[in-house]
């Protein structure tokens, strides 16, 4: 603890000394120098321990009496208070902040609804083959955890209670052990729901929508970087994450699986359709072989409907409806008043009044007819009815995609029927109480955000109501459990509106003493091109990480780097997703990384602080090469956005 304490002091004597060698004299010092003054002892204040939403606070208020101090302290006074309410309202009825309790609400209810274990057991057991099974499944039950309940803290403890001591126990290196919490804890803040997208959404002024689709898939990229990262590791070095013995492999069977396992076969959908015909089934009851059919047939009726849906999506005709409008604004003249071509409701040229068609005496029959029959009697009815078919739209034939698709999940689910035993039968059953109604709220929220049955505000209060659903159905819900939950949420909820109206004023006053003036011409004047400004914003962000949090990111420097983007033609969404992928760092980088001590707090005593650190770091390298993966294919982020909006 005491190299921390040291590495924390050095960086903070470091940014004192800035101050005082690169600070004007009080003589010469302008606005815009007491604007970086300012930037600079906040820094400073928070890294001391002082409460971010007061500071900031009261830093904005003490400058900007500052720069309004020569009209007069009792006008300064005034137009300071006036400031603080302005700045208060405008945050207190941004519409986009109304998401965040929401989230937060139904994080804390998944979290108490108590499945992780089963999570973590079912995930454990599914990947026992792999190596480093242990860590995989630690990164992949916390990527799932984190996207459901986005509270790093949480998933941190309860990972650190449940993984690392199984971890330990089966021979693996306490740093890898730890990094595969912490950085599988960290995804929360990428992957969406994410509470960090909408405070930035409502910083930068971006779609929310935009940026949880946009960073979809670089946080299963990162996840997917983690556990390769796992796997190499475990395959080039086995002694830092031993195999899995047979014993721990094992998965306990029940009564009836065990008996027909021995009887009939090891295959557990054949086994039990010749129990159900009755051969070597006394001992096993017809509704468990019924309801434990259905189970395995699960997957074949999501196949069959998956299929389904999307034929009848890809071979729907496509209609197309003929308005008779063959010029747009054809008919209509000018709106000048000098021009007579347009002069209000006018019959057409040559026209006096209402007048029969030339040539018509009155109201006449058609020549040669009296009253006839329909066109369609004097028909054959063959012929009528291939009339009517011709009409309707013929459907498409379906793509040669869609039938390599058909194929390909053809061949794996028979693949995986082929390889079901009892054994496996029992991991999806596992994963069946736990992964998969995860999934399915995490698919809720999500899935009617993106295709935009909902905004993010109305999925946050669906996730909320799902997840009394959920907890509700582990037989968790109960009115302790929601009045903490609640507790927690608006404490939580609490802590965000103050930072953003702090980071409000405080942004206000930097403005107001010209200190984003005093920046964007220090920048323009380094005749930076969009590459360099890119590199230099995310290496600033990276180091900030270390001393501050991603909330204090987030809210005070952002509004420094926004107004330079349009300058150098960048993209805010894109920019954003650099940004959500490069504040990882802020959890993982010490002195303030919280994630570690989350960790510590739950850990075994022999686990020392120095050893969680050393095992963030190659999570960190991973961090930084997916920053430059992402930066040089900005598809992986865009992608989705572009084809969705």
């Amino acid at each position: 603890m005491r190299k921390e304490i040291w590495f924390g002091l050095s960086i903070l004597v470091a940014v004192v000394l800035g101050i005082a060698i690169f600070m004007p004299a009080p003589a010469d010092m302008t606005n815009g120098h007491l604007g970086l003054l300012m930037l600079a002892l906040i820094v400073v204040t928070i890294m001391l321990g002082f409460p971010t939403a007061f500071t900031l606070m009261g830093m904005g208020v003490i400058f900007t009496l500052l720069a309004y101090r020569n009209m007069g302290w009792d006008l300064a006074i005034q137009q300071t208070l006036d400031l603080m309410v302005l700045r208060t309202y405008a945050v207190m009825t941004n519409d986009v902040l109304i998401a965040v309790p929401l989230f937060i609400f139904m994080g804390y209810l998944v979290e108490r609804a108590n499945l992780i274990q089963s999570l973590f057991q079912g995930m454990h057991l599914a990947m026992a083959r792999v190596p480093g099974s242990l860590a995989v499944a630690t990164i992949a039950t916390c990527a799932l955890f984190a996207t459901a309940t986005g509270i790093v803290g949480a998933v941190v403890t309860l990972m650190g209670l449940l993984a690392l001591p199984a971890m330990l126990r089966a021979g693996y290196s306490v740093q890898l052990s730890a990094g595969s919490i912490t950085a599988g804890g960290c995804l929360g803040i990428l992957l969406p729901p994410s509470v960090l997208l909408i405070l930035y959404g409502a910083v930068a002024g971006v779609s929310v929508v935009k940026l949880y689709a946009g960073a979809f898939f670089p946080g299963l990229m990162l996840a997917v970087m983690y556990m390769l990262y796992v796997i190499l590791l475990a395959k080039l070095k086995p002694s830092l994450a031993p195999p899995l013995s047979e014993e721990e492999r094992r998965v306990p069977l029940p009564p009836f699986a065990a008996t027909l396992k021995e009887t009939v076969g090891n295959r557990a959908v054949p086994a039990m359709l010749m129990a159900i015909k009755g051969r070597a089934n006394a001992d096993v009851p017809m509704s468990t072989l019924l309801k434990n059919l259905f189970v395995a047939a699960l997957p074949a009726m999501v196949f069959a409907l998956a299929i389904g849906a999307s034929y009848v999506s890809v071979t729907s005709p496509v209609v197309e409806q003929d308005f008779g409008l063959e010029q747009m604004g054809g008919g209509f003249g000018s709106f000048d008043d000098e021009d007579d071509s347009f002069g209000g409701l006018a019959e057409p040229p040559g026209v006096g009044g209402l007048a029969e068609p030339p040539g018509a005496g009155g109201l006449a029959e058609p020549p040669g007819a009296g009253v006839a029959e329909p066109a369609a009697s004097v028909t054959a009815d063959g012929a009528t009815q291939e009339a009517a078919e011709a009409d309707e739209p013929q459907r498409r034939a379906a793509p040669m995609s869609f039938w390599v698709s058909f194929v390909v999940f053809g061949v794996a689910l028979l693949a995986y029927y082929a390889m079901l035993t009892f054994a496996r039968l029992e991991i999806f059953k596992m994963l069946l109480r736990s992964f998969f109604p995860l999934t399915l709220l995490i698919l809720a929220v999500l899935g009617s955000i993106v295709v935009g049955l909902c905004t993010p505000t109305e999925a946050a209060a669906l996730g909320a109501f799902g997840g009394m659903l959920l907890a509700a159905a582990y037989r968790r819900l109960n009115y302790p459990m929601v009045r903490e939950s609640v507790y927690l949420a608006a404490k939580t909820s609490a802590m965000v509106c103050w930072l953003f109206v702090g980071s409000s004023i405080f942004s206000a006053a930097f403005a107001l003493l010209g200190g984003q003036e005093l920046i964007n011409q220090w920048v323009m004047g380094m005749d930076l091109t969009p590459v360099q400004f890119m590199i230099l914003a995310q290496v600033v962000i990276f180091l900030l990480g270390w001393p501050l949090e991603w909330t204090e990111i987030i809210i005070i420097f952002m509004p420094i780097f926004l107004p330079l983007l349009v300058h150098f033609q960048i993209d805010p969404l894109f920019f954003g997703l650099l940004v959500a992928l490069n504040l990882q760092t802020a959890f993982l980088s010490p002195p303030v990384a919280m994630s570690a001590f989350y960790l510590k707090g739950v850990s075994p005593p022999h686990v020392t602080l120095n050893q969680i650190f050393l095992g963030m770091m190659p999570f960190m390298v991973i961090q930084i090469v997916a920053i430059a993966i992402l930066y040089m294919f900005p598809g992986i982020g865009l992608w989705l956005p572009n084809v969705l909006y």
